[in-house]
């Protein structure tokens, strides 16, 4: 579940090793460059945290996070 926290949605998300990790990573860079909406995100070995706020709406959070949320959910 996602966690709302006063200018992001943040959730990590965790997986069997590193690889698993960077694949998952592959699948939401090719679904965020085609929104056009790109998260902060990090990686470390087999755990992937993602933040997303909408910069050019003054670090909030918009529909347009919703929606990759909500598109980063359904890979999983």
């Amino acid at each position: 579940m996602w966690k709302e926290e006063p200018s992001k949605l943040v959730k990590v998300f965790k997986f069997k090793d590193f690889i698993e990790a960077f694949a998952f990573m592959t699948k939401v860079a090719l679904i965020a460059e085609k929104m056009n909406h790109h998260p902060n995100w990090s990686n470390v070995y087999n755990t992937v945290t993602i933040e997303l706020s909408t910069h050019d709406a003054g670090n909030t959070v918009t529909a347009k996070d919703r929606a990759l949320a909500k598109a980063i959910d359904a890979l999983s």
